[in-house]
């Protein structure tokens, strides 16, 4: 390192000698000559030992931090295969370009997101998007993230933020205990499934990467309370539609084109009318095979996100559509009155586009080749030049493809955004396109560029220059790193009153012809005094170079302002808002038709759009907890495992990795204010075991807060828990942490340290509520048990002399009433047998023949004396020469009954008993002593006198008998 670099910022580049790298930034004062010597010889000392240095998984800990020292670093971690590096805040992530296993499997997410501490682990991207996400969490209170993937085209941003989507996807899905697993998993993937069709419609193989991102893309990963992943939308910025008609040499178009071309079936080919030896103008370089030529994996992720087939079948018809619009080709008139000429090839390449697009070919080709143009109420039909007919060919592709793009994005934030009530906090993804500065440069390389340079200036102002800045307010002995800031450039590109984009939307809302050499005449006179800006006054091709904090880049004015305008003839409008494909027709159909004649300053150009766009931006990412990850290019031929110290040092500089690791090294990356410091961590000091120093009752509000934090802090470092070797000095600010005027600052290393105390205290305090808990509980349990217990015995001895009373009432009342009973019967029974009247002999009466035919049964000689029992009572009948019964039952148990009740001597199958009465519940049987024998059989009101004669049977029914006389 030569002594004239010091003191100052050097421009990126090399050294002719050596291989010594310029540009490594210094402090403001200058070093002397032996000074710088001593670093020289620290430098080599570092880079002895090159065998350990693959061992710096961070790069602060470097001594000392220089572009080479950083650069030899990286090298030795990539030759061994280690492609992660902390660099401070920052994390540098150099692309293999070759799949590398097991380095994004489902096992390596789970260790990251399960790990107390996953700064202690090995450097990766997954360390990160952990961190982002424990922020949501909340250490001091939730805050949405960004995490902002940078890089040149072909770093690996692209396959950096799909590693982070697909990281949520599964940790925010996989610790989810309230939703089904069926929706979570829907969730998830339809949140990862929006990448493939993205990708296809937006992404295409450019010199410089196979997977080249055309678009800006910024993803709103949506989390509830639980931090559990429950939605997600995009926001998409400036599509580069111009390379559906144009691509520059060994470049190609975008993904889907190819894809439809390698994966369709014949069948479907037929319908888009594309036979495979079919070759398209639009279509360069189809023989290459990328990766991302998958048409199955695109029209699989279609399905999952809603997209049904006939949806599909509109939209391919669209692609093949203007893939047979690249293929008409114009020939001018002899007559200039007369529109350009169509050859038969041409014709009918419009034929079968008109028919895709499902327009009349004829009002197709009439509005490409005659214009219309409006004069007061008269419309006028010009024809078109060639150049025109070829413009006006270029700009329907073009507007067809932006809005069907435009509908994809709408329709997959309907289907995996949700709704506002159910989210509450996000984590942002931005993958935007990389650095771009090719052979030929126009306003899709100037937005680009812009771009970056306003994600570098939100990094440069975030971090490098408000850090510092704080640093310094709050009393920190700080001396300034000195770092390139990219303002200058900004003000150069949007600057007002006077800009490169200002000069630029003038030209373009003027309503004449633009010319390149009359806009590059105006840049240089407004813009004369910017040194960010040159031209070449030798070239013969209208330019201008800007200066941009990666390289200086050459811009093409020719065809500038027309890109700028951006304008869509109204006929082209109006004939697809006819058209008979239902999405073309949707998505034309609220596109306002734009009259020739409209004032300039009304139309919206692409660059104020995009500028707008961009703005809104940087309005999210000032709100939320930015994370950077800075992906670096080893080499430019993409070829694996390689590394061009060249390239990668150039990266480095540009994007101020040394000034980065410069700040971190010696500053304080965590800054808490003192009042959310106390509310978080005071409970460390309230039940340690070390005493500190009491706190001044005479200071000020502030004062005695400051005071609180430094006993606080000052119990921290007394636990032998953090360092047991560090003895604290009180006249120098601690390494791990220092107390400004407002704010804590403090390093990893100290805030991990407070976590754990606080986490041991919060243990300590849950086993003591737990205990107490517990023998509250057991407790009380023991005496609700004792109170069972109780009311258990006074109630059984309640409910048994309940029991006992009723039962001795009712048997007292049984007792009583039978004894009434009997006592009645006997009366009745006596005064029946007693009486002389009715000894008196009569002649037996012959029984009718009706009641013989009902069932009459009689006994003809009977020699002892027959009993009658019918229980509750019992009757004994004298001896009679014959007993004459006429029984009435309704039921063949009943008769059962009747006749067990007199204890007839019977034998089995001798008699036979028939009721006489089946719809009536009567029995009628007199009795006379030496004559026929009647009883009256009829209901008793007693519940419980039946009799039942054989323990086989169920007879029921005899309740009383009641003897009646008879003369």
């Amino acid at each position: 390192m030569s002594s004239a670099d010091n003191g100052r910022i050097v421009r990126p580049g090399l050294s002719n000698g050596g291989g010594t790298v310029k540009g490594f930034i210094q402090k403001v004062h200058s070093a002397p000559s032996s000074l710088n010597d001593s670093l020289e010889g620290e430098i080599q000392a570092f880079l002895i030992d090159e065998d350990q240095l693959h061992t710096y998984d961070d790069l602060t800990k470097v001594n000392p931090v220089t572009p080479s020292t950083v650069l030899k670093c990286l090298q030795a971690r990539y030759s061994v295969k280690v492609f992660y590096t902390h660099a401070g805040c920052t994390l540098v992530a150099l692309n293999p370009f070759q799949p590398i296993p097991d380095l994004y499997s489902l096992d390596v997410m789970k260790e990251y997101h399960g790990a107390p501490r996953p700064q202690e682990f090995k450097p990766h991207i997954f360390i990160v998007a952990e961190e982002a996400y424990r922020n949501v969490q909340g250490q001091l209170e939730p805050v949405n993230q960004s995490l902002v993937v940078s890089g040149e085209s072909g770093a690996g941003k692209t396959w950096t933020s799909r590693c982070l989507m697909k990281y949520y996807a599964t940790v925010a899905a996989s610790s989810s205990v309230v939703k089904s697993q069926d929706t979570v998993e829907r969730i998830e993937k339809r949140v990862l499934d929006s990448n493939p069709i993205m990708e296809a419609f937006g992404n295409a193989c450019t010199l410089r990467n196979n997977n080249s991102s055309r678009f800006g893309k910024y993803i709103q990963l949506q989390l509830d309370r639980c931090q559990l992943l429950v939605g997600a939308s995009v926001q998409t910025y400036l599509l580069e539609k111009t390379r559906v008609a144009c691509q520059l040499a060994n470049e190609r178009n975008f993904h889907i084109f190819y894809q439809m071309m390698k994966g369709s079936t014949e069948e479907q080919r037929k319908e888009w009318k594309m036979p495979r030896r079919q070759r398209f103008v639009w279509l360069p370089n189809a023989e290459k095979t990328v990766e991302e030529d998958c048409f199955h994996e695109t029209v699989e992720a279609m399905v999952h996100l809603g997209v049904n087939a006939e949806r599909q079948r509109q939209i391919f018809r669209i692609l093949a559509g203007i893939l047979q619009l690249g293929n008409v080709n114009f020939s001018s008139s002899a007559d200039e009155s007369q529109p350009c000429h169509l050859d038969e090839q041409s014709k009918d390449f419009s034929q079968r586009a008109a028919e895709l697009l499902c327009v009349s070919a004829e009002e197709l080709q009439m509005c490409l080749r005659v214009r219309t143009l409006k004069a007061g109420k008269q419309s006028v039909l010009k024809p078109c030049s060639q150049a025109e007919c070829s413009v006006r060919r270029d700009c329907l592709a073009k507007a067809v493809y932006a809005q069907l793009f435009d509908w994809l994005v709408t329709f997959i934030n309907n289907s995996i955004c949700a709704a506002k009530s159910t989210w509450c906090n996000f984590i942002g993804v931005l993958d935007v396109y990389g650095f771009e500065c090719f052979q030929i440069n126009n306003l899709e390389q100037l937005c680009i560029n812009y771009a970056n340079e306003k994600l570098q200036q939100h990094f440069v102002a975030h971090y490098l220059r408000a850090q510092q800045e704080e640093y310094v307010s709050e009393g920190l002995e700080w001396s300034f790193v000195k770092y390139q800031d990219n303002q200058r450039c900004l003000d150069l590109l949007e600057g007002s009153p006077v800009g490169v984009f200002s000069l630029l939307n003038e030209e373009s809302r003027l309503n004449r012809v633009s010319d390149a050499n009359t806009l590059r005449v105006r840049l240089e006179k407004e813009l004369c005094v910017h040194a960010n800006i040159s031209w070449d006054k030798f070239s013969k091709v209208p330019h201008f170079t800007v200066a941009h904090y990666a390289s200086k880049v050459n811009y093409q004015i020719q065809g500038m302002v027309e890109k700028n305008k951006d304008p869509v003839p109204p006929e082209l409008t109006e004939l697809l808002q006819k058209s008979d494909n239902p999405l073309l027709h949707q998505i034309f159909a609220d596109k306002e038709t734009k009259n020739q004649t409209t004032k300039g300053l009304s139309k919206v150009t692409v660059v104020s759009k995009f500028k707008n766009s961009l703005e809104s931006l940087m309005k999210i990412l000032h709100t939320t907890t930015p994370h950077y990850t800075r992906c670096i290019k080893p080499n430019p031929d993409c070829k694996p495992l390689t590394f061009k110290k060249e390239e990668v040092i150039m990266q480095l500089e540009a994007c101020g990795i040394v000034e980065t690791i410069h700040i971190s090294a010696a500053g304080f990356p965590i800054r808490i204010p003192f009042k959310s410091f106390m509310q978080r961590y005071g409970l460390i000091a309230k039940y340690s075991i070390f005493q500190s120093g009491s706190v001044d009752a005479e200071a000020d509000g502030g004062d005695i807060l400051r005071q609180e934090v430094e006993k606080l802090l000052g119990v921290v470092l007394q636990n032998k828990a953090f360092d047991p070797s560090h003895n604290r000095d009180s006249e120098k600010p601690n390494v791990w942490v220092h107390c400004g005027r407002t704010k804590v600052f403090l390093t990893q290393l100290m805030l991990d340290s407070l976590e754990d105390q606080r986490k041991k205290i919060l243990s300590r305090c849950a086993f003591s509520i737990q205990y107490c808990w517990l023998r509250y509980q057991r407790r009380r349990r023991r005496v609700r048990q004792h109170s069972a217990t109780l009311i258990q015995a006074v109630v059984r001895s309640w409910l048994v002399r309940r029991r006992v009373q009723r039962r001795s009432r009712a048997a007292a009342l049984i007792q009583s009433t039978w004894r009434k009973w009997r006592a009645l019967l006997k009366s009745l029974a006596e005064a029946e047998l007693d009486d002389a009247k009715d000894f008196v002999e009569e002649d037996l009466p012959v029984l009718d023949s009706v009641i013989r035919q009902r069932g009459s049964v009689q006994l003809s000689s009977i020699q002892e004396p027959v009993s009658v029992r019918g229980w509750p009572m019992g009757l004994a009948l004298a001896s009679a020469p014959s007993i004459t019964m006429s029984l009435t039952a309704t039921g063949f148990q009943k008769m059962v009954s009747v006749m067990a009740s007199l204890n007839l001597p019977c034998r089995r199958g001798e008699y036979k008993v028939k009721p006489n009465q089946y719809s009536q519940e009567l029995a009628s049987i007199r009795a006379q002593p030496k004559g026929p024998v009647k009883l009256h059989y009829q209901r008793s009101p007693l519940l419980y006198a039946d009799t039942q004669p054989d323990m086989k049977s169920d007879v029921t029914g005899f309740n009383a008998i009641l003897l009646e006389k008879t003369l």
